[in-house]
């Protein structure tokens, strides 16, 4: 079932403040570049209590957001202060409220604990936040309602140029989600003398199942994108070192087929010809096929 994203321009213009809202649900979300802080600082969302999230430039350029969580009763105050605070080098601010401004202390802190643990295990940002606050004790409905409210956070954090909650990597599944996957999949494959991997297509992306092997070395001509790539799948331990070769481990996303193929093989290469199905047919072949 589809949803409904309503984007509100502050200022009229395309690179300005933004707020936005879904259907029926309670919350709001604010968006502001930096830059652009001091001209809405006065609207009447900033003296509520929230969530919000601050997007700055990684010092890792394997990772592509820099990404800090917090929570205040005063959005307003709690901005003001990193406003002022040199060591808060952000871009863009986003923070999320609610419109009957009845979200609690405990509430805020709950979802502030989820966010970042959210974030950590989506390995996609660099997140400053080292460890997610312990979760404040909720009644069972007020745990479902900030779960829903999460819910919602997570959909337009994307849309409002948020990433970090992204998964680099696939949930474990149980035995009966993989039997009931590899029976509606397609399994293709990359095989050399030295390793071997398996990747299948998803909503998700193109995922190189864990297990699958990976060439330890990168070519000389291997592109600083993908040399970026393989370090942070190394840094979080995505990939993992096993000796000769480097071991996936965990079921990992990727955006193309080359970007996987490339990872796998420590090289350029076309992830379209270079994955191959039991019958020896290529990923594009079957690409083709499913067009016709």
């Amino acid at each position: 079932m589809g949803k409904k994203l309503t984007v509100y321009m502050i200022d009229g213009t395309e690179y300005g403040p933004r707020l936005s809202e879904i259907g029926n649900w309670v919350g709001k979300a604010i968006y502001s570049p930096r830059s652009a802080l001091n001209k809405i600082l006065t609207r009447s969302e900033f003296d509520n209590p929230g969530i919000y999230c601050l997007k700055g430039d990684p010092t890792d350029e394997a990772f592509g957001e820099n990404i800090y969580i917090g929570e205040a009763e005063n959005i307003k105050s709690r901005i003001k202060q990193h406003l002022s605070d040199p060591n808060k080098d952000f871009k863009e601010l986003i923070f999320f409220i609610s419109k009957d401004e009845l979200l609690t202390k405990a509430q805020i802190k709950y979802l502030e604990s989820r966010l970042i643990q959210l974030a950590i295990e989506a390995k996609t940002a660099e997140i400053e936040n080292g460890n997610s606050p312990n979760l404040p004790t909720l009644h069972e409905a007020d745990i479902s309602d900030m779960e829903y409210f999460l819910e919602q956070i997570k959909l337009m954090l994307p849309v409002m140029g948020f990433r970090f909650l992204i998964p680099s990597t696939v949930k474990p599944k149980t035995i009966e989600d993989k039997v009931l996957e590899q029976s509606v999949i397609e399994i293709f494959e990359i095989r050399t003398k030295s390793f071997k991997a398996k990747m299948y297509e998803s909503d998700q992306g193109y995922i190189v199942i864990k297990g699958s092997e990976a060439k330890k070395s990168l070519s000389k001509s291997t592109t600083e994108t993908y040399r970026n790539l393989r370090r942070k799948l190394l840094e979080t331990s995505i990939l993992i070192d096993k000796g000769d070769n480097l071991e996936f481990a965990e079921d990992a996303i990727f955006s193309s087929p080359s970007a996987a193929s490339n990872m796998v093989l420590g090289r350029n290469s076309n992830g379209f010809t270079e994955w191959v199905n039991e019958k020896g047919e290529t990923f594009k072949e079957i690409q083709e096929i499913v067009i016709i």
